[in-house]
């Protein structure tokens, strides 16, 4: 069975993952990072890099793609919350990204991919 973070784990294991852009996501426990690649192509390379790991682990993220923006979302539904599994594949993203994006750390502000910063109309 799968089990929710203890506040122990949560103090010790979370900042680091703070540190590397992951967020807190209001009205849930979950955590969003948002990456910026340079193309659809690195885009793409990453996300299929990324599902043969979350099928290992079978824990998969929630996930958007536009053009070269990966915005994710992790929880563990079968325990409403975070897990160890959130943070081993958070971690695993991490690594497979490497120094290859962006990480857009406000999670406030738009997400704006290239096609609208390079064509103005998100074609």
């Amino acid at each position: 069975m799968t089990y929710r973070l203890s506040d122990g784990e949560r103090s010790e294991l979370l900042p680091a993952l703070g540190a590397a852009g992951w967020g807190a996501v209001p009205e849930r426990d979950a955590l969003r990072k948002i990456w910026k690649f340079r193309s659809f192509s690195e885009a793409w390379g990453f996300m299929t890099r990324v599902a043969l790991v979350a099928e290992k682990l079978n824990h998969h993220p929630e996930w958007t793609n536009v053009y070269n923006v990966v915005d994710v979302t992790l929880t563990t539904h079968a325990c409403d919350g975070l897990s160890r599994l959130d943070l081993d594949l958070a971690r695993r993203m991490d690594t497979l990204a490497g120094d290859a994006a962006e990480v857009q750390r406000d999670h406030s502000e738009p997400v704006e991919c290239l096609c609208k910063l390079q064509h103005g109309d998100g074609e």
